[in-house]
């Protein structure tokens, strides 16, 4: 089965960096897609889903317009609780972060700006939780 990681930041810079990394770090092993806010990131993670490839790990912002990352990580967590989420953020708050934990069973959350090491350390052992547990 196909597998993928999938990346959420309205900055393309930030976008295009992380997925940068994440394509080094991981080469061809995932599938990789991005989206630029929370509703186009649901429509990858529907679309990837209707397809039969398994999402394995989503990187998202926190400050988004329209639709914060706790709250767009929740919503991911209602519709496919086996995917690692993972909360990259430059200024979320502690409540935004208890919130992402306690309702969309949060993994990790990273400070922007991040380094290649935390992010492979966090997306690896993300993805390890996953196989343990034959998801």
């Amino acid at each position: 089965m196909k597998q993928a990681i999938v990346c959420v930041d309205d900055e393309s810079i930030i976008l295009d960096s992380l997925g940068e990394q994440i394509e080094n770090l991981f080469g061809n092993r995932f599938m990789y897609e991005y989206a630029e806010n929370a509703e186009e990131g649901m429509e990858v993670l529907e679309e990837l889903t209707d397809e039969g490839i398994d999402v394995m790990v989503i990187v998202s912002d926190w400050l988004m317009p329209g639709k914060k990352g706790d709250e767009f990580l929740i919503e991911v967590h209602k519709k496919f609780p086996n995917i690692v989420k993972v909360l990259l953020t430059g200024q979320a708050d502690e409540s935004a972060i208890h919130n992402a934990q306690k309702n969309a069973d949060l993994f990790a959350y990273i400070q922007k700006p991040w380094t290649a090491e935390q992010l492979e350390t966090v997306i690896k052992s993300g993805i390890s939780t996953i196989d343990k547990e034959g998801k």
